[in-house]
C-alpha cells in the first residue's frame, strides 16, 4: 500500500501539484487520470522518488519514504518496478540486457541466476525469442513488453507505469493493459498508472484518482466515473470519448 499525505510540488514559480492526499490500493491498477498538464507524470514521478516534493509525506507500507536518507530509500527502490513512456530501452543493449540492468545494478547474482530469471520475465511477457533483438528490431508493442518484463525482474512490491500505451494502435493497447493487470494481480503488486486513455480507465481501472490543475478533484472505481456529478471530471471523460470516437478506423 502506497499512501500520499499532503503533497505538494513546485518547478520555479509554477505550482504543479498542491496538496494531494490519496491511497493506492494493493494488488490493484491504481490509475492517475486527467488532461495534459493536470501533473499526472509528475505526480507518479514524486511517489517513485524521482521528483523531490515540496512538502508532505509519501508512505510506502507505512514506513515514511520521504523521511529516510538516501541509503535506506534506495532499499525501498529495490522493491520499485518502472515501465517508463515509450519503454525507455537502451538502443546499445539486447532485450536479455535491457530486462538485465537491474539486477547487474542492484543484485550480486550470478550470471546464470540473473539469464534465468531474465528469460522467466521474457516467457511472463510472451516473448521469449527476442532476447537477443535489439530495441530496432522490434515493433512498438514488443518494446513495451521488454519494458514490463524489465519491470518485473526484481519481483517488486510497487509497479510504476507512464502512459503504458502512448503510441501504440489500439489493439496493442488492449494487450499492454490485459498484461499488467495480470501481473498486477499475479504478484499483488501496488500498482500506478498514469493515462489520458480512457480504454485502459474503463478496461484495468480499479482505483481512479483523477487530477485536475495540479488538485485531486475526484477519486473512486470505474463503475462510478460514468455517474460522477463532476463537472471537471465530465469533461474529461466526454472530450476523451470524442477522441476516441474521431480517431476510431471506419469499417
Amino acid at each position: 500500500m502506497i499512501y500520499v499525505d499532503n503533497i505538494s510540488k513546485s518547478f520555479g514559480k509554477q505550482q504543479v501539484l498542491s496538496g494531494i492526499s490519496v491511497q493506492f490500493m494493493e494488488g490493484k491498477t491504481n490509475l492517475i487520470i486527467g488532461a495534459s498538464g493536470s501533473g499526472k507524470t509528475v505526480l507518479l514521478k514524486a511517489i517513485a522518488g524521482l521528483h523531490n516534493i515540496d512538502s508532505g509525506k509519501i508512505l510506502y507500507d507505512n514506513v515514511d519514504f520521504t523521511g529516510l536518507d538516501k541509503k535506506q530509500q534506495k532499499e525501498i527502490h529495490k522493491q520499485m518496478g518502472m515501465l517508463f513512456q515509450g519503454a525507455a530501452l537502451f538502443d546499445f543493449a539486447t532485450a536479455r540486457e535491457n530486462v538485465r540492468f537491474p539486477l547487474d545494478f542492484f543484485t550480486d547474482w550470478s550470471m546464470a541466476q540473473k539469464n534465468e530469471r531474465v528469460d522467466f520475465c521474457l516467457h511472463q511477457v510472451n516473448l521469449s525469442d527476442v532476447g537477443n533483438k535489439y530495441p530496432s528490431e522490434l515493433s512498438g508493442g514488443m518494446k513495451k513488453r521488454v519494458g514490463i518484463a524489465r519491470a518485473i525482474v526484481m519481483n517488486p512490491s510497487y509497479l510504476f507505469c507512464d502512459e503504458p500505451n502512448s503510441g501504440l494502435d489500439p489493439q496493442t493497447a488492449i494487450v499492454i493493459d490485459q498484461l499488467i493487470s495480470k501481473l498486477t494481480h499475479e504478484y499483488n503488486m501496488t500498482t500506478i498508472i498514469n493515462t489520458h486513455d480512457m480504454n485502459s480507465v474503463m478496461a484495468i481501472g480499479e482505483k481512479l484518482v483523477f487530477l485536475y490543475q495540479g488538485k485531486k478533484e475526484w477519486e473512486g472505481s470505474k463503475d462510478d466515473i460514468l455517474h460522477a456529478d463532476n463537472k471537471a471530471l465530465n469533461d474529461f471523460v466526454f472530450a476523451s470519448e470524442m477522441a476516441r470516437l474521431i480517431k476510431k478506423p471506419r469499417s
